[in-house]
């Protein structure tokens, strides 16, 4: 027998190369070469994935809105803009355990009510759906739940198959990394499969409608598993966050054809189930009978919701001749540009300090409009003296010590209003032109200043 021919494909552009090296001769990318089985070329594994159209002129073509129906769990619509579009692929992924399946059962349960719902399971039998529908009181008399399909099944064939003769609204894959094609003689979970499953499934669901919801399995870097064209071929893409030693789950949207990039929900894992948070600033700030120094609140912008999350700062003096560095949540790079700037610019040096930072409730803030914050908390553990009660910030700082504005400011001191907030530090650039009611807006340009105003404050 023949020995079957190799190749080394590269997980990050799908690139192929004859022999394994360190370096993706594509891409450029490091340590991502993957020994696959050569696959013989067919005809019709390649085809487009959306309908075949003449050439149009723009103007000609009708611009109508994409109608969305609901998934039956408000933050998971929130999430993806609105909810499900008919042959929209969404792809989430996530840690073990953090509750994937939990969430897409739940949501199925409750479309299943009014639509027609499949769930296909590769890791599960029908019999351990069931158990966890019955412990999700999904099968309660009252439910309606019952009327969901299930299919525990691996090969792609057969799931095209049962897509067709069903004809469902919504179809779950669990998960994209189980599933094969007889097309393909490489096992499952390879990069050649799940490429090839990926696009056969995003094809089904744009020509016949069904919205197809593929979850995915990540890496030890909390990255998705596969081939990186599997985050391209996809509509929305959604990432569960949080400790699963954690009562709560964050789902972020990365990218979204239908709707806001960076969306956020957040979730409650309870023995019924995972349960929409509606206000979710209360998880991200710590109840003190008493203030305390080196704790911030920072208004960020998450999508389209402003969210107030705590920021706390730890200055401790440094037993080392390298002192720590340590963000939890937030960037560790600029945490070092932040000490610089508040060396040079406010006096305040942070050399001989170990300085450590975190973000409450497991929240990553990405934006650089926590910067303000940082520093504050910096200050306030530096001197041992706690903020202002009712004090938040924003806003992001400059190298050169300016302090410039963010976006959806006046959003911001809405939320933080609406919370009993009533001290305001912000950028000039974002102080409104009407007072806001129960609120007092220090507006600030440099970070020496709105130091000297928040020590007036004390």
């Amino acid at each position: 027998m023949a020995k079957q021919k190799t190749l080394y494909t590269c997980t990050e552009c799908g690139g192929q190369a004859p022999k394994w090296q360190g370096q993706c001769p594509a891409c450029g990318a490091w340590n991502t070469l993957v020994e696959t089985v050569a696959e013989p070329a067919s005809a019709n594994r390649f085809q487009s994935l959306a309908k075949n159209a003449p050439v149009q002129r723009l103007a000609d073509i009708e611009a109508a809105d994409v109608p969305r129906f609901s998934t039956g769990v408000s933050e998971f619509d929130r999430v993806l803009g609105g909810g499900l579009v008919a042959g929209g692929v969404v792809l989430i992924g996530g840690d073990p355990g953090i509750g994937k399946s939990t969430l897409l059962l739940q949501s199925l349960g409750e479309i299943a009510s009014e639509r027609r719902a499949l769930y296909v399971s590769g890791e599960e039998s029908a019999a351990q759906i069931a158990l966890r529908a019955q412990r999700l009181s999904l099968l309660d008399p009252q439910s309606k739940a019952g009327e969901l399909k299930l299919l525990a099944e691996i090969q792609l064939e057969r799931i095209q198959a049962t897509i067709e003769a069903e004809r469902p609204d919504v179809a779950v894959i669990d998960s994209i990394q189980t599933i094969y094609s007889d097309a393909l003689t490489s096992a499952p979970g390879s990069v050649a499969q799940v490429r090839e499953c990926a696009a056969q499934l995003t094809r089904v669901a744009k020509q016949s409608g069904t919205a197809i919801i593929m979850v995915g399995h990540v890496t030890k870097e909390g990255n998705l598993a596969g081939p990186r064209v599997l985050e391209h071929i996809v509509d929305t893409v959604l990432y569960f966050e949080g400790d699963t030693h954690s009562s709560f789950r964050l789902v972020r949207a990365f990218k979204n054809r239908f709707g806001a990039v960076n969306e956020l929900g957040v979730f409650a894992m309870t023995e019924r189930g995972l349960r929409g948070v509606s206000n979710p600033s209360a998880l991200f700030l710590s109840q003190h009978e008493q203030t305390v120094p080196g704790s911030c609140v920072l208004v960020t912008q998450e999508g389209s919701r402003p969210l107030l999350v705590e920021i706390q700062a730890l200055v401790d003096t440094a037993h080392v001749p390298n002192p720590r560095r340590l963000a939890v949540g937030l960037e560790q790079n600029r945490l070092a540009l932040l000490l610089a700037v508040l060396h040079k610019h406010a006096g305040i040096a942070c050399f001989d300090q170990d300085v450590f930072l975190n973000a409450v409730g497991g929240v990553k803030i990405t934006e650089p409009a926590a910067d303000l914050a940082v520093l504050l908390a910096i200050q306030s553990s530096l001197r041992n003296k706690p903020l202002p009660k009712g004090l938040f910030v924003f806003g992001e700082v400059g190298l050169a010590g300016e302090i410039r504005p963010s976006p959806r400011g006046q959003d911001r001191l809405k939320e933080a209003a609406k919370l009993g907030f009533s001290i305001a530090v912000i950028p000039k650039a974002n102080a409104p032109k009407q007072p806001v009611e129960g609120l007092r807006v220090i507006a600030v340009e440099r970070i020496e200043q709105a130091i000297d105003q928040v020590r007036e404050l004390d």
